[in-house]
């Protein structure tokens, strides 16, 4: 029986992670979710975005039966802090796909994930193209917490036709 009440981000994501695959529902968790996970919990989200290509009938009958209600295309669970929301496929940082998915064992379940690398860049886009200075500080917290690879960052920058907005990225980390 799941505590849902005092059920942990990490815990839920696995959790909800584990009862799609067993149904055979594969999902990545993208988002700020990745951030909460990957800044260990400096930057708290209140939603677990998840990607998936499988039909959301299947996956709204996966979460109904879990307890989730769904309401404007989000599900919640009336003792659970936190809600769950699928975001279209494909899995992808601006228009570059992403290639490699992490994995986290947690004790309810595997979740598959953007890597610390890819969080960055996901993060770094809604900066560089909406002026959101809060996804700057979530990726500079990753940073800090997580080896991320600054070059593949760099590389993701240019091709966005950001260099400007790189380095004010860059000087926040030194």
């Amino acid at each position: 029986m799941i505590d849902w009440k005092n059920i942990s981000f990490e815990n839920l994501a696995g959790y909800i992670s584990e009862q799609l695959r067993q149904e055979g529902i594969e999902t990545v968790l993208v988002g700020g979710a990745c951030v909460t996970i990957y800044s260990k919990n400096r930057y708290q989200s209140y939603d677990l975005d998840f990607v998936t290509y499988e039909d959301v009938k299947k996956v709204r009958n996966v979460l109904i039966n879990l307890g989730f209600k769904e309401k404007s295309g989000c599900f919640r669970h009336e003792d659970c802090p936190w809600f769950v929301e699928f975001v279209s496929p494909p899995v992808a940082i601006g228009n570059e796909p992403v290639e490699k998915l992490n994995t986290l064992e947690t004790p309810l379940g595997m979740i598959k994930m953007l890597s610390p690398t890819d969080s960055v860049k996901d993060r770094l886009s809604a900066y560089y193209h909406w002026d959101d200075t809060q996804t700057l500080d979530q990726a500079v917290q990753i940073c800090q917490e997580q080896a991320v690879d600054i070059k593949d960052v760099e590389r993701w920058s240019e091709r966005e036709e950001m260099s400007e907005k790189l380095q004010v990225f860059l000087s926040r980390l030194s």
